[in-house]
């Protein structure tokens, strides 16, 4: 792609994504998302490939959906109330369809079905976007929403999130499906406690955005898409499998890492408004995600790729990979979690 394409593109992508941060005003956040989805389009389908069509295609019919019932949510809200600013959502039916659109944005259970399917069909950097900033502007709407939502509905959606990401990813054998699952959960993990703490939706983001970003990073410095290609990172990096082992026990939320942070406090909050029988359900549920990471894991670092006499040994040729962003990444993604109190003071 023209770099000077690359860069409108990209920085359309901070734009839609800033307005919808500044923005009170529901027509404005809407443009805001707009701009989003129609930046990300052209870096879907820059492979030319029919998978990658395929992708964008599903990706935009389920983005221009979600955005039409955003709109009819707040068309009807200043229809019944005379307001346009996003915090004076006083209708409840309105509260509920925006908090529909925006769980079809990002992909929680039961609007899930599109994103394994359309981060299949992308490479792996165009994956990373979608993982990661596309959650940004939906979840700065769900964060200022949030007294207003419904927190029943709330529980609800992220209880079955965290299930069907859980059951989701363990047949798979495509890491980018995998990665979509673990996604699908990790949101359920969010929006479960988005009405009783806000501030722990947010340091959970943050937390899921450095792990998947260190991750996708992982996967694109050994060129895997499969389970069984990433067998030969062990001999051809062994520092790298570690990190790699690292990391995806910290998603999977093993303590002492940094992915056991959010999960802990999570657990913690929900105890203490009572909440008994859906903590137990999110905590089983874990177990099932990090059963998955523990394959990855196992296939990382325990398996060596079959290489007969006859096959060509890869050289170890000089790495033009971001080594400095994937160093700090990992190195937040793996050691976070005795900052725990400062991290917890400095969350608002």
């Amino acid at each position: 792609m023209n770099p000077i394409v690359s860069t409108i593109l990209i920085s359309s992508l901070g734009l839609g994504t800033t307005l919808t941060f500044i923005g009170s005003h529901w027509l404005l956040v809407w443009m805001g998302l707009e701009i989003n989805t129609l930046a990300i389009i052209p870096l879907m389908m820059r492979q030319h490939h029919p998978r990658a069509v395929e992708a964008t295609t599903k990706y935009f019919i389920t983005q221009a959906t979600a955005s039409a019932l955003l709109l009819f949510a707040s068309i009807t809200n200043a229809w019944t109330s005379g307001e346009w600013s996003l915090t004076e959502m006083i209708n409840p039916t309105s509260a509920t369809l925006a908090l529909t659109a925006l769980a079809l944005k990002i992909g929680l259970a039961p609007l899930h079905f599109w994103l394994p399917e359309v981060l299949q069909g992308l490479d792996l950097t165009t994956g990373l976007i979608l993982s990661t900033w596309q959650k940004l502007a939906p979840f700065a709407i769900l964060l200022q929403l949030h007294p207003l939502l419904n927190p029943n509905l709330l529980l609800s959606l992220g209880i079955l999130s965290t299930i069907i990401g859980g059951w989701g990813g363990l047949n798979q054998t495509q890491l980018r499906k995998i990665l979509a699952y673990s996604s699908i959960a990790n949101l359920g993990w969010m929006i479960t406690i988005l009405h009783y703490a806000p501030n722990l939706t947010l340091l959970n983001l943050i937390l899921y955005i450095i792990m998947t970003l260190t991750t996708f990073l992982l996967f694109k410095t050994f060129n895997s898409t499969k389970i069984n290609s990433i067998a030969s990172s062990s001999t051809k990096s062994p520092l790298l499998s570690i990190i790699t082992l690292l990391t995806l026990l910290s998603l999977g939320g093993l303590p002492p890492l940094s992915g056991f942070m959010p999960k802990w406090l999570i657990l913690q909050e929900l105890t203490k408004q009572s909440l008994f029988i859906p903590a137990t359900i999110m905590a089983l549920m874990a177990l099932l995600s990090l059963f998955f990471y523990l394959r990855l894991c196992y296939t990382t670092t325990l398996t060596m790729n079959p290489n007969p006499t006859n096959m060509s040994s890869s050289w170890r040729t000089k790495s033009n990979h971001p080594t400095l962003i994937l160093l700090t990444s990992a190195t937040l993604s793996i050691l976070l979690l005795p900052l725990t109190p400062t991290i917890f003071m400095l969350i608002p």
